[in-house]
């Protein structure tokens, strides 16, 4: 066998290689901006039933705290797949 022909043999194995690497599952973001869309859909209509939702301080900061776990779980996985 001639060396040229070795080394392109060894040149297209690596770039095979490089097209057949594994890609990230994007069933996480799409759960968890499922979720986060619910949530989002579910706390407005609520919301609009009932004018003094959250009734208290303390429901408000846990909405929001809901609110902002489901987002930084929404953007992370979106992160996690894109990386």
């Amino acid at each position: 066998m001639d060396l040229a022909v070795i080394l392109a043999a060894a040149e297209n194995a690596g770039t095979a290689a490089e097209h057949t690497e594994e890609h990230k599952s994007e069933v996480p973001f799409f759960v968890a901006g499922a979720i986060f869309a619910a949530f989002a859909i579910l706390i407005s209509v609520y919301g609009f039933k009932r004018p003094e939702f959250p009734a208290t301080a303390g429901a408000a900061r846990a909405v929001m705290s809901v609110g902002a776990m489901l987002m930084v779980a929404a953007v992370g996985t979106a992160i996690y797949v894109a990386l």
